[in-house]
């Protein structure tokens, strides 16, 4: 009984357990949770800038947030695109840290041609019930789709922060096709017009200036100081490609700032007021063509990465003249600067100036190499090409979250386990006490059976054999009776032969009788043999009632009964001194009976102790009663239970 009860236990506390825990091990969290931890980091982090500049654009406030707006970039010709990227505004919260800002919480983006102004929906967002943005990009990807303007459509917009109310604000959209920012610079317009603002930090156009409010920090390669000409001078910045190459775009990464707080510049250090680029296949700039000029009237149009697109031209010299410097907060004009931390020239998306040739003329005797104005590094590593940057970004923001996920979820699953263990220990502690229990009455059972087996085997050898001993007593007396009349005394020995055989077969089975084939098949006619061999001295009548159920007995209640109804005879023989008996057995639903009565003088003293022993082994009431009229009636009753009869 024990082996089931420790299968059961184990069985019970796998079951708790997994139960309890659910899902996937812990160990396979545990696992994802490292393999997040090692791609986090690889992944570049969101730096955010400092300083003074352009935030992005934002509508009028409305008291609700279902408000049809919209936006549409004018991609100025057809394009194949793939991809759109939205930027957040960043608000610093002085409880959560920095958090995105009005973001909308339903849009849609469409895209078409010219002769398709409805055009189709390429993308959607709703967002979730706990969903969180974040402070990094949300990238949205799409079927290859050919288009000249890009539409999003707001359905439903989201509170601001400080004051909340409704309002859709961004700070940047980045249409992507072909490896290039597709929308940079090109025309905007928007459903409402722009709210007035006088700090000159919000516009349409600020939505595709390529500004966005985070600092490229890739996480790997080695750092890179930026150039830094010398004070008053405005050197020119030239580049050798080594070849010509179709050029499209220029992007220039400022000079760091300072990471102190506050910063020790506006934004502005190393960015002239107003400077043009060219580009030319003579080195000499004979045949110079101006690729970009720019003029900033204040601090919004600076900023970490500064991006303009332009009609491709081929060429393989390319410079940076500055026609005024930057003089922000009264710095005179001989503590002014020139510099950048890189100089990126794009062709058909790739950066063709890395690890060219950079210089100045006229040369300076500034510390910082020219040569690192194409390294394509910055102070904090590697410089990474601008989708793939973002794609980073919006996919640590997703690992984050699936890591915060993951924690949560291993404290859950570790406290629970704790409180398993807890639990177990209990429960073993129960379960080992019930095993002690349980041994302990194992053994008792064991000793108990023991006792009963033997009190049965002596009862079967007083029942079975005290009567044929006494018998073969009585034959023998009778024999000595008949010593001169030959017939009586051959009978006499026949009988006692007889007696002899039964009584060696019932001493090799009356330690289990149950085993020996042909005692007490058919109750009935067993009781009939035996009331005439033992009692064929004395006049006996024997009636069964209901004979069928009495058949229906279970072998061992057959054999008690028979045992007790032999005893029973016995005594009758032994001390009764009868001259005749009666016999009378039934059986119903309720109670099996037995009444054995007789003319002689009985015997004191009550119920024998074999018939008693008999009658407790069977589980049944016994007793002796001495009629009025004389003589002795002995009567056996077992209540019927459902295991008492064979089933039919």
């Amino acid at each position: 009984m024990i082996r089931p009860l420790l299968c059961f236990a184990l069985l019970l506390c796998c079951s708790v357990l997994e139960a309890a825990l659910g899902g996937s091990a812990i160990s396979e969290l545990e696992a994802r949770k490292e393999v997040i931890e090692q791609e986090l980091t690889r992944l570049s982090r969101p730096s955010l800038r400092g300083g003074v500049g352009a935030i992005g654009y934002h509508t009028a406030a409305f008291s609700h947030a279902d408000n049809d707006f919209w936006v549409e970039i004018d991609l100025k010709g057809e394009h194949s695109i793939n991809e759109i990227v939205l930027v957040p505004v960043l608000w610093r919260d002085m409880e959560e840290g920095f958090q995105a800002d009005a973001f909308p919480e339903a849009f849609r983006v469409l895209a078409g041609t010219a002769e398709d102004r409805e055009g189709q929906v390429v993308a959607e967002f709703q967002q979730e019930e706990g969903q969180i943005i974040g402070i990094t990009p949300l990238v949205i990807p799409f079927p290859e789709t050919v288009a000249s303007w890009v539409r999003i459509e707001v359905t439903r917009m989201s509170r601001r922060i400080h004051d909340g109310k409704y309002v859709f604000q961004l700070s940047e959209i980045m249409v992507f096709g072909e490896g290039q920012n597709i929308a940079l610079r090109k025309p905007i317009s928007a459903v409402f017009p722009k709210p007035r603002d006088p700090s000159g930090a919000w516009d349409e156009r600020f939505l595709v200036d390529g500004a966005t409010p985070y600092i490229m920090n890739s996480a790997r390669g080695q750092p890179s100081l930026a150039y830094l000409g010398d004070f008053g001078a405005a050197p020119t910045l030239l580049i050798d490609l080594g070849e010509s190459y179709p050029i499209s775009e220029i992007r220039l990464h400022a000079v760091e700032q300072s990471n102190t707080v506050p910063q020790a510049f506006v934004g502005d250090l190393g960015i002239p007021k107003h400077f043009k680029v060219e580009g030319a296949n003579s080195p000499d700039f004979e045949d110079a063509v101006v690729l970009v000029e720019h003029q900033s009237a204040n601090l919004s149009g600076m900023g970490p990465i500064m991006m303009w697109s332009f009609p491709e031209m081929s060429c393989r010299y390319v410079r940076i003249v500055t026609l005024e410097q930057g003089l922000s907060f009264g710095i005179s004009e001989r503590l002014s600067r020139i510099g950048f931390a890189e100089i990126e020239l794009m062709s058909a998306g790739e950066n063709v100036a890395q690890g060219k040739r950079a210089w100045t003329e006229p040369a300076m005797r500034s510390h910082r190499d020219a040569m690192s104005l194409t390294d394509g590094r910055n102070l904090y590593g590697e410089i990474l090409p601008i989708q793939a940057w973002l794609k980073e970004l919006a996919k640590r923001r997703d690992l984050e979250a699936e890591w915060v996920g993951l924690s949560k979820e291993l404290s859950r699953r570790y406290a629970l386990q704790k409180q398993m263990l807890i639990w177990l220990g209990r429960i073993s502690g129960v379960l080992l006490f019930a095993i002690v229990v349980v041994a302990l009455y194992g053994r008792m059972q064991r000793i108990r059976n023991e006792t009963k087996v033997r009190e049965r085997i002596a009862a079967n050898l007083h029942d079975e054999l005290g009567a044929n001993l006494h018998a073969i007593g009585m034959w023998s007396d009778i024999a000595q009776e008949s010593v001169n009349s030959p017939e009586p005394l051959i009978e006499s020995l026949k009988r006692i032969r007889g007696l002899t055989e039964r009584t060696g077969a019932s001493a090799r089975f009356c330690s289990n009788m149950l085993e020996a084939k042909g005692v007490c098949e058919v109750l009935v006619d067993d009781m009939k043999r035996e009331a005439s061999r033992l009692l064929a001295d004395i006049s006996f009548e024997i009636s069964f009632e209901n004979e069928a159920q009495l058949n229906r007995v279970i072998r061992r209640k057959r054999i008690d009964i028979f045992l007790f109804f032999k005893e029973s005879l016995a005594n009758i023989i032994r001390h009764g001194q009868a001259s005749t008996a009666t016999i009378h057995m039934s059986a119903n639903d309720k109670e099996v009976a037995l009444a054995i009565a007789d003319d002689g003088c009985g015997f004191s003293g009550g119920l024998p102790n074999s018939l008693k022993r008999r009658a407790k082994l069977m589980r049944a009431e016994a007793g002796v009663d001495h009629p009025k009229e004389g003589g002795t009636r002995i009567w056996l009753k077992l209540k019927v239970k459902r295991k008492t009869f064979i089933k039919e």
